[in-house]
């Protein structure tokens, strides 16, 4: 039997050192550690978009306890909050429904008013970095290959944020799945890239290197020096699908979740709205900023390098490496003008 070493993070709201209860913990483990140094092809089954779309529907379509169960015990059993919910609780009886909720985000969820504010994508995980050898988040490519992420193919996008700055949020799946805009600014570009369906546990990441980069992902280059904008420069939003994401909605939503409809090039958006919904899951957003941007807000940055947390991160860099779990819309950092 496979053994792992505990995963820990540090809760925003409270300053707590929290345990995380990674799902499929075992499973991921012989599937990244065994399976894939063992057979190949049947790793690259397992990982493929099919499987993973069947992964998906089995967990959350077809388990019987998923389906019989009434929403408050279901709720109860994933510790979510239905009173945040838009939806009775009765009518979250299924495990797609409680992972497709939507919240009263404009009251649960509240944003800052500082025009400068860079705000979380998700509720979420999250990693700040640098791709400057210079800074003190410098983080060799681990998690993701920097032109592989873009595509290799999007050289003025390569050029733009070399030796920027990046967040990495990892959503686990008792999360809330919507993604919301980090930032206000018009869409530049919008573009599919196809992938992979790697596990976003951190037994995975750290087993496969760059795996975020391999990933199926959807990017967003997002303008923001713009009137009305945050004036933080050009800021990329790259949404990745993980094992049992099916795919990628795009849903946004000027208001509430009314009227939802695609993101395009042109399209002005405001800061902290519904941009897009992940299919039930975990998976991953990455916010890349140019150079000199921003700056990520400190207690951010003080829990990563914090001794004497237990974090498979930690391990696979090298150094202290510990997330920060906060929620959607919450400040992570601050514009640059």
């Amino acid at each position: 039997m496979i053994s792992l070493p505990k995963h820990q993070y540090i809760e925003r709201e409270t300053g707590r050192i929290k345990t995380e209860r990674l799902c499929g913990d075992r499973l991921i483990g012989a599937l990244y550690l065994t399976a894939r140094e063992n057979s190949a092809a049947l790793f690259r089954a397992l990982t493929c978009g099919r499987m993973s779309s069947l992964l998906g529907f089995f967990n959350y379509d077809l388990v019987p306890g998923l389906r019989t169960m009434g929403g408050q015990e279901l709720a109860r059993v994933f510790d979510i909050d239905t009173a945040e919910c838009l939806d009775p609780p009765e009518s979250l009886n299924s495990g797609r429904k409680i992972f497709e909720r939507k919240i009263r985000y404009w009251e649960t969820r509240p944003m800052p008013q500082d025009a400068a504010a860079i705000v979380s994508p998700a509720d979420a995980k999250v990693l700040a970095g640098s791709f400057a050898a210079t800074s003190r988040l410098f983080l060799k490519e681990k998690f993701f290959d920097f032109r592989e992420l873009f595509g290799i193919d999007k050289t003025p996008w390569l050029r733009a944020f070399e030796g920027g700055d990046f967040a990495i949020f990892r959503l686990t799946p008792d999360k809330y799945h919507y993604n919301h805009t980090p930032v206000a600014g018009r869409v530049l570009d919008i573009y599919p890239v196809c992938g992979e369906y790697h596990s976003c546990n951190p037994t995975a990441v750290i087993a496969v290197a760059t795996p975020y980069s391999k990933n199926k992902r959807v990017v967003t280059i997002i303008d923001t020096d713009v009137e009305g904008g945050t004036k933080a420069g050009l800021v990329a939003m790259i949404e990745i699908v993980a094992l049992m994401i099916g795919d990628i909605v795009q849903c946004y939503s000027e208001r509430g979740y009314e009227n939802p409809h695609n993101i395009r090039r042109g399209m002005f958006l405001e800061k902290g709205q519904p941009k897009s919904l992940y299919r039930p899951g975990s998976s991953t957003d990455v916010l890349i900023f140019q150079k000199e941007r921003v700056k990520f807000s400190q207690d951010i940055i003080v829990n990563m390098h914090r001794q004497g947390i237990q974090s498979r991160f930690s391990s696979g860099f090298g150094k202290p490496l510990v997330e920060t779990d906060l929620r959607v819309r919450s400040q992570i950092a601050t514009a640059i003008r």
